[in-house]
Order: structure tokens, then C-alpha cells, then sequence
């Protein structure tokens, strides 16, 4: 699937808007940006500073200009709804334009506060389109009361130490979010995470056996990781099995690297355990 982000110079809002969404690594889906102006026209200081915080970089953008071939994409966002309209009249198909939230406002010219607003306010958007299941089948939830049993039985099915319901309710209640995965409507896997301060733990993570390799455990990182901005953590940590080398694997391309090592932290069988963590 190709998407397309379009503001008025592709210098700053539409490059975040490319920027961020890539950074998500959405199965099969990819994001470009346009402009309506000047091509070739790099990306201001603020806007590169502001990118790096978020753990993605577009020191290297160049802006390019909107042209018939972009007309193809599968959907195209834009920043505000005269470049909407514009660009259904340049014949953009009327059900897959759309503008981004109610519009982002044009940062240039302001100070690096202004730009840090404008991707905010743009991944706050691109947040509530990906989470909510707009471009596949795969939507993020909170957990709710119904969510608790399969919750209880993902545990049991995974883990040599299963969290109880007791437990589970409990943490709910104690600063621990849970985020549930739903595909097709149906419950395919879950985190969560606790919060001290500006500090986030990653419990246990968890993917039934007929949603694998659908991408549902990248998206359940996804949300930790927004739900970690929301929040102004200073890092999220985690721990994992020193052989599960494809977990491991994962977690490095969200950003996680190895910083500890607990001896003999599993039981059943007994392994170290890989402490991994992302600093924001």
C-alpha cells in the first residue's frame, strides 16, 4: 500500500508526516510526501532536530512536487483542506483524499516549540488512523473487562509462569496500561506496560498462534511506544530470553538495545534474561 503526505513545500509537515509513519513499520504499507512548490528544497534545522527526538531522521529530504504518477497512491493525506480541494481538482480520487485531522497548522517560521506542536499534533493523527484500523485489519484497543480471559488464557498458553486474572487486575489497577490487539474484531494478542515516574516496563507480550507473522506484535510496539510519549517517558525497558533470538531481533528494529543481563531470571527451562531498552 502506498500513502502520500502532502503540504504546501514538503519541507516540514509533510516530511513528518512520511517520517513518522515509516517509522511505525507497517506491514505492506509505505508513506512518501509531496509538495505544491520549489523541488529540492531541504528541510529547515528545527524540523530535523525535531524528527531525531522522535527516533526517526529527514536531515537528508529534499522536497519534491506532486505530480499525475502520485494520483496512483492508495491513499493521500493532506495537511490542510485547500490542499485537499486543490488536489481533487487536479483529479485525486474524492475517497481516498482526505486531510489530516482537521488540518495542521504550517509551522515555518516559527521556533523549534512551534515545530515540536506541528509533529505532535501530526502523530497524534497518524496515531488515532493506525490504531484504529484504518489501513488493514488490525486494530489497538485498552483493555476492557472482557479482554481479562484472553488475556488469562494467552498467559497460560505462552508462559511457564502465567500472570492469574487476580493478577492481572490488580496491575491494571496499579499503573499498568494493557493494550489489547484486535484483528478482524477478534482478540489476537496483547501488552502492557508500567509506568513509575518517567520510567516504562514491558511485561509480558504475547501473540496467539493463528494472528503470527501478521504483523500484530509490531503494532502492540507501536502503541507502547506512542503511549510512552503521551506519557513524557524518559524510556520503556523490557526483558527477554537470551535465545529467542527473534524477539531480540524485533525489539532492535524498534529502536531497543541490549543494556543488562539478568542471570537465570527464567525458570522452566532456566535462561538469562536480555534487558533491552529504548531511551526517547
Amino acid at each position: 500500500m502506498r500513502v502520500i503526505f502532502v503540504c504546501s513545500g514538503n519541507t516540514c509537515r509533510s516530511p513528518f508526516a512520511e517520517g513518522y509513519f515509516n517509522n511505525l513499520k507497517l506491514k505492506g504499507i509505505s508513506a512518501e510526501s509531496r509538495g505544491l512548490t520549489a523541488p529540492g528544497m531541504p528541510v529547515s534545522e528545527y524540523s530535523a532536530a525535531i524528527a531525531s527526538k522522535y527516533g526517526f531522521d529527514i536531515s537528508d529530504h529534499r522536497s519534491t512536487v506532486f505530480n499525475r504518477d502520485d494520483l496512483d497512491a492508495d491513499y493521500i493525506f493532506t495537511m490542510s483542506d485547500d490542499i485537499k480541494d486543490l488536489l481533487i481538482s487536479f483529479g485525486a480520487a474524492k475517497d481516498k483524499t482526505f486531510t489530516l485531522g482537521n488540518g495542521i497548522s504550517d509551522p515555518y517560521g516559527g521556533d523549534i516549540t512551534v515545530y515540536g506542536k506541528a509533529l505532535r499534533k501530526i502523530a497524534d493523527e497518524i496515531d488515532k488512523l493506525v490504531f484504529g484500523g484504518f489501513f488493514d485489519k488490525i486494530r489497538i484497543v485498552e483493555m476492557k473487562k472482557e479482554h481479562i480471559p484472553f488475556i488469562v488464557k494467552t498467559e497460560e498458553d505462552n508462559f511457564s509462569k502465567p500472570w492469574s486474572e487476580r493478577s492481572i487486575i490488580e496491575a491494571s489497577e496499579n499503573n499498568t496500561a494493557f493494550f489489547i490487539a484486535l484483528y478482524d474484531e477478534k482478540p489476537a494478542g496483547y501488552i502492557g506496560i508500567y509506568t513509575c515516574i518517567d520510567e516504562g516496563y514491558i511485561g509480558n507480550i504475547a501473540v496467539t498462534d493463528n494472528f503470527r507473522r501478521k504483523g500484530v506484535a509490531s503494532r502492540l510496539i507501536d502503541r507502547v511506544i506512542s503511549y510512552s510519549r503521551e506519557k513524557r517517558l524518559s524510556f520503556i525497558s523490557l526483558e527477554v530470553r537470551r535465545s529467542n533470538k527473534n524477539a531480540r531481533s524485533l525489539y532492535e528494529i524498534f529502536g531497543f538495545e541490549k543494556e543488562g543481563l539478568r542471570k537465570n531470571y527464567y525458570v522452566d527451562p532456566i535462561e538469562d534474561a536480555i534487558i533491552m531498552t529504548r531511551r526517547f
